[in-house]
């Protein structure tokens, strides 16, 4: 989306692109244990932020996000990304 939008740009082929970007990432499953993670959240009504939140929780990762009401989440660790 960044790169219809123009506020990125790439080079050759994106599907190549996001291939060789992705290759060392492991994706998180989306889980029963974090759609009821994202449920019980005292947090905004954005699904995908609540998704992503309940992601890190559950598994124990780091949230690194450049939205303001993402971080400080108590114990759901997030890093700020500016």
């Amino acid at each position: 989306m960044l790169e219809r939008k123009g506020r990125i740009a790439i080079q050759g082929d994106l599907g190549i692109w996001q291939a060789q970007a992705t290759a060392r990432f492991r994706e998180a499953p989306l889980t029963f244990e974090v759609v009821q993670t994202a449920h019980q959240l005292d947090l905004h009504s954005d699904p995908a932020d609540r998704f992503l939140a309940a992601t890190a929780k559950v598994l124990g990762l780091t949230l690194v996000t450049a939205d303001q009401r993402l971080l400080g989440l108590g114990d759901i660790a997030t890093l700020a990304n500016r």
